[in-house]
């Protein structure tokens, strides 16, 4: 992690349904009285007051110093992909439920931008994955999570071969293929039975999904790896997710390609400790168990001694 600059020039990037206006207002008001801009995209016009300026999207990305995202990872994972090629720190405030990437509550909100104009922060580096495909239906996607290629209906399978850096590794037969990145690897990885890696690790990690015929494991590749998966004569019609989102369909024969691109976006870190104890609450939530001791590490030091307080308030004298 590294320290950031002061941050002047603010650019909103708004979830595209949840009511994030309180937001919003705290935003306009704390930049008021601070000499910050802020801008947004002609797309969000009719959600914001008059002060914001509205800048067409590729200035909006040329003029932001931050972003501000206001939703859930999938709200925050958008503004990173948006500044894929110019990185500029990105906060985010959790409008959403259960945010590994969002760091602060709406009513932190006052506090964290005042840190974020100060430059009192810490920058958390994310890779992200460059896909391109020879389908001309896909254009250069950039995912932060991952990427799938999942069968289209529900009959038949997904039947793809793996080549790493030109050399053939094997083949999946099976109903979908997650290629994901570090910090992807709790989302649909987790889910089909894939390691978490450690956002600290330089890596790639590729996970079958109900794998019936060929690689059954997950296989963990390195960052500089470079990855196609290329769609054969037997498999079903192949749909490609890039981070929870449809990016297109591959045929029989269309190839994917991807590989790592680091340091391809910054997220702002007020307390990174907090955010990491808060970080693995909700992987235990999910299925990561602690013993109670480890439980009690992760609740603040203040809160535990008023619960030892009230329990011997409540203790039979």
């Amino acid at each position: 992690m590294t320290h950031g600059p002061g941050v002047q020039t603010v650019g909103l990037v708004l979830h595209p349904t949840k009511p994030v206006g309180d937001s919003i207002a705290r935003i306009v008001e704390w930049a008021d009285g601070h000499g910050a801009k802020v801008l947004a995209r002609p797309a969000d016009q009719d959600r914001v007051p008059p002060s914001v300026v509205i800048v067409p999207p590729d200035e909006f990305v040329a003029e932001v110093g931050g972003l501000v995202a206001l939703g859930g990872d999938g709200t925050m994972l958008g503004a990173m992909r948006l500044v894929v090629d110019r990185p500029v720190p990105v906060l985010g405030v959790n409008h959403g439920n259960l945010g590994f990437l969002v760091e602060v509550t709406p009513s932190e909100l006052e506090a964290a931008l005042a840190r974020l104009a100060d430059g009192d922060f810490t920058v958390e580096q994310h890779g992200c994955l460059v896909a391109s495909s020879s389908s001309t239906e896909l254009t250069t996607r950039f995912a932060f999570n991952d990427v799938v290629l999942a069968r289209l209906g529900r009959t038949g399978a997904v039947s793809v071969d793996l080549t790493v850096n030109d050399l053939q590794y094997g083949y999946y037969r099976c109903d979908a293929v997650v290629l994901s990145t570090p910090n992807g690897s709790t989302a649909y990885n987790y889910a089909a039975g894939g390691p978490v890696l450690s956002p600290s690790a330089s890596c790639t990690v590729i996970t079958p999904v109900a794998p019936m015929a060929g690689i059954s494991r997950a296989v963990v590749l390195g960052a500089g790896d470079r990855v196609s998966l290329t769609v054969s004569d037997d498999s079903a019609p192949v749909a490609v997710d890039i981070d929870g989102t449809p990016a297109g369909e591959l045929a029989r024969g269309d190839e994917i390609n991807a590989g790592m691109r680091v340091d391809a976006a910054q997220v702002v870190r007020l307390s990174a400790g907090a955010h990491a104890s808060r970080s693995r609450v909700k992987l235990s939530l999910l299925d990561l168990p602690l013993r109670r001791d480890q439980l009690l590490e992760l609740i603040p030091a203040e809160l535990r001694q008023e619960a030892e307080l009230r329990a011997r308030r409540l203790e039979p004298s």
